[in-house]
C-alpha cells in the first residue's frame, strides 16, 4: 500500500488530537473545579506528551504528503515539492496555521499545574482548532463551491464532536482503571456523577455525528451514487466503519442505561469490584471500535470515493 505512511500518521494524528481535545473538554463539563485543582483527572503529563506528540506528526505528516506526491520516500523527500505545498496550497495554509495552534497546545500543557484555569482554556482551544484544520486534509477539502463550504463546516463539527465522545472514553479510563484501593467511595461518586453528565453532553454529540455524518456522505458520493458504494474499497471501508460505529452505540446504551445506574448503586458498597469490572470491559471494547473506526477513517480520505485511490 503506496500510501502506508500517510495513513499511519494520519490515524495516530486524529488519535492524539482528538483525545487530548475531548480529555480537555470533559474537564470542564463533567468535573468541578475544586476536582480539576485536585488532579483527580491526571492531566498534565499526558496532555504534554500528547500536545508534543502531535506537534511532531503534524511535521512528520506534511514531509509524508509530499513524498506521495512525487512518489519519492518519506526519507528523501524533494525540498521544493514541500515547500510548494506548505506555500501554496489551502493544505498547506491549513498545516500552518494547525502547527501554531500546536505550538499554544505545547506550551499551554506545561502551564496547567501554575495557570490552571487559563492553560485548560488555552489548551482546550488550540487542539479543538488544530482537528478543524484536518478537514482540508481529507475529501472535505477538495470539495469546490457553496458545497465545499457546507462539507467543511459539516466535517469540522463532526470531528469535534468524535473528539467530545473519544475524549470522554479515554477519560473514563483514567478514572475507572485506577487501582481498586484507590476507589474511595468519593472517588466513586464522582465518577459515577460524571458518567451521568457524560450522558447527556454524549448524546448531543452523538447526535452531532449522525447528522453531520450523512452530510458528509451525500456530499463525498452524491446521491446517484450510493447503490455503487458496496462495489468500491471506499465504500466497503465505509460500510466496517459504520459497523463499528453501531457497536460503540449498542456498548455506549449498555452503558448508560445498565453498567452506569449499577455503578451508582455501589457507590458506598465495600465491593464495588464487579461494577467497575464491567465498565472497564466496555470501555476497553469501545476504545477498541473506536481505534477501528480512526483507522479507517484515515484510510478513507486517501481513497477515491468511486474509484481506486486518490
Amino acid at each position: 500500500m503506496d500510501n502506508l505512511p500517510v495513513i499511519a500518521i494520519r490515524f495516530v494524528l486524529y488519535a492524539d488530537l482528538m483525545v487530548l481535545a475531548g480529555m480537555s473538554a470533559f474537564s470542564f463539563y463533567a468535573l468541578t473545579s475544586q476536582e480539576r485543582d485536585a488532579d483527580e483527572l491526571p492531566l498534565t503529563k499526558l496532555a504534554i506528551a500528547l500536545s508534543s506528540i502531535g506537534f511532531l506528526l503534524s511535521g512528520l505528516g506534511m514531509i509524508a504528503l509530499a513524498a506521495s506526491m512525487t512518489g519519492a520516500s518519506i526519507w528523501a523527500v524533494d525540498r521544493d515539492v514541500l515547500r510548494e505545498v506548505i506555500a501554496e496550497t489551502a493544505i498547506g495554509s491549513a498545516w500552518i496555521v494547525r502547527m501554531v495552534a500546536l505550538t499554544i497546545a505545547v506550551l499551554s500543557a506545561f502551564a496547567l499545574k501554575p495557570r490552571r484555569s487559563i492553560a485548560r482554556i488555552g489548551l482546550l482551544a488550540s487542539t479543538a482548532l488544530a482537528i478543524t484544520t484536518l478537514v482540508w486534509t481529507g475529501h472535505a477539502g477538495a470539495t469546490e463551491g457553496s458545497m465545499g463550504t457546507i462539507h467543511r463546516l459539516s466535517d469540522m463539527v463532526h470531528m469535534l464532536a468524535a473528539a467530545v465522545w473519544l475524549g470522554g472514553i479515554a477519560a473514563f479510563s483514567l478514572l475507572l482503571f485506577r487501582p481498586l484501593s484507590h476507589q474511595t467511595a468519593a472517588r466513586l461518586a464522582m465518577t459515577h456523577r460524571a458518567l451521568e453528565q457524560f450522558a447527556r453532553v454524549g448524546t448531543l454529540a452523538l447526535a452531532l455525528i449522525v447528522i453531520t455524518g450523512v452530510i458528509n456522505c451525500f456530499a463525498v458520493v452524491g446521491f446517484p451514487h450510493f447503490t455503487r458504494l458496496p462495489l468500491t474499497p471506499y465504500g466497503q471501508l465505509l460500510l466496517a466503519k459504520l459497523g463499528l460505529f453501531g457497536a460503540m452505540l449498542l456498548l455506549a446504551a449498555s452503558n448508560r442505561w445498565r453498567l452506569t445506574p449499577a455503578l451508582g448503586a455501589v457507590v458506598a458498597d465495600t465491593d464495588p469490584a464487579r461494577a467497575l469490572r464491567d465498565l472497564r470491559i466496555s470501555l476497553t471494547l469501545e476504545a477498541g471500535a473506536a481505534a477501528g473506526i480512526l483507522a479507517l477513517v484515515a484510510w478513507l480520505g486517501t481513497l477515491e470515493p468511486l474509484g481506486g485511490t486518490a
